[in-house]
């Protein structure tokens, strides 16, 4: 298949595809998937070998968000019946880390719903972000506390801080129809932010709002001239009492050619199989190895995952090994931080194919999959880990 040669040429040269090369990866049948598995793996070889980065949640406080996005469970007005809980204490929240860490985990993702933090919010995870430090040698901590104000970056660097994660989650022109108590440009702001202050940055999306092949191309390509060195990929996860919850649009098969799609754009960027994959991908999860080359352990912030101990098995049985704390997950040249990549191609190249339609393609809703978490941070329980 021609198409998946140039992308792997591409991909090992580190170099962009055209738009009409993204869709039309998005476009391939389900008799062409392996084709397509196998050949975004070879580039996720060329960069990260068989390792896969563990990384773990800490859901610092549950609920009561201001904001309404239509995808979260936290939301302005949603009825979800999750866990909710103000701020944990520091020694809670290192003791919640801890638990991912001993099962693997290299990266603890320390967050907190709402708007973005306080001053007196960011002293609160500075803490927590030592105490973890602390108790666990070489384990990354990544932040993700909302939109961020003047200075704050710099202060949860000053604390140990490694990374800060803001999701784009969908297309600019898409943005306003998910939420509309801030905008896009407030995200993508906020993610250069981080990167100024010497942050690694974390910025990805969510797939299956009912978005077009075409949006999903865009915050794609819009994320790689971000370039961030880490792209967590969400599937929604429809919970009932938010305004999503009746969009079922994903198949395991689109999902994975959607995970092969960002590998061919951003080639050497760890690219992070995040919330949503036992719901969409279910029993074709092992397949996304060869496609990401990191993982959350565990549950989500308000949603249970697959146990900690089956992550791990299905990563040694899938023939992939665990990245330790002693090893570099980036590639040499983006180690440092900063591009390095060749930005070759052309992005304005225009598709023959109707970029504007969603995909007709619906899954059965799974709403047995969808399972509120009830453990861990915030309750009485042992974590999944």
């Amino acid at each position: 298949m021609d198409l998946l040669n140039t992308l792997v040429e591409k991909g090992l040269r580190r170099e962009l595809p055209t738009r009409e090369e993204a869709l039309a990866v998005l476009a391939t049948t389900d008799d062409e998937l392996l084709d397509v598995v196998a050949a975004a793996g070879k580039v996720r070889r060329q960069w990260f070998g068989r390792r896969v980065k563990l990384n773990y949640l800490v859901n610092l406080k549950s609920g009561l968000c201001p904001e309404d996005c239509s995808y979260c469970s936290q939301r302005l007005g949603s009825k979800a019946e999750i866990l909710k809980y103000t701020w944990l204490k520091a020694d809670e929240a290192s003791q919640a880390a801890a638990a991912g860490v001993a099962g693997g985990a290299k990266r603890v993702c320390l967050v907190a719903s709402g708007r973005g933090p306080t001053d007196r919010d960011v002293d609160r995870v500075s803490k927590t972000i030592e105490a973890i430090k602390e108790a666990n040698e070489g384990v990354e901590v990544c932040a993700c506390l909302g939109l961020l104000s003047d200075g704050q970056a710099e202060r949860l660097r000053s604390a140990g801080a490694d990374a800060y994660n803001h999701n784009l989650n969908t297309s600019e022109s898409t943005y306003g129809d998910i939420t509309t108590t801030h905008t896009y440009a407030d995200r993508v702001e906020t993610v250069q932010q981080a990167q100024a202050a010497g942050l690694s940055a974390c910025s990805g999306l969510i797939a299956g709002m009912g978005e077009s092949d075409a949006d999903l191309v865009d915050v794609v390509f819009s994320l790689r001239e971000l370039d961030p060195d880490s792209v967590p990929v969400n599937f929604l996860i429809p919970f009932e009492g938010t305004p999503l919850a009746k969009e079922w649009n994903l198949t395991p098969q689109r999902a994975l050619r959607i995970l092969a799609m960002v590998r061919f754009v951003c080639p050497d960027v760890e690219v992070r199989l995040a919330g949503g994959r036992e719901v969409h991908l279910r029993t074709m999860q092992p397949l996304a190895l060869h496609l990401v080359n990191s993982i959350f352990l565990g549950d989500y912030l308000t949603s249970e995952g697959q146990a900690g101990q089956a992550d791990l098995e299905m990563i040694a049985d899938a023939g992939f090994e665990v990245e330790g704390t002693d090893t570099t997950t980036l590639p040499e040249h983006r180690a440092g931080g900063g591009c390095g990549s060749v930005c070759g191609g052309d992005e304005a190249s225009a598709c023959g194919t109707d970029e504007t339609a969603v995909p007709a393609a619906r899954e059965e809703a799974r709403t047995d999959l969808v399972a509120v978490r009830r453990r861990g941070a915030g309750t009485d329980l042992a974590p999944n880990a």
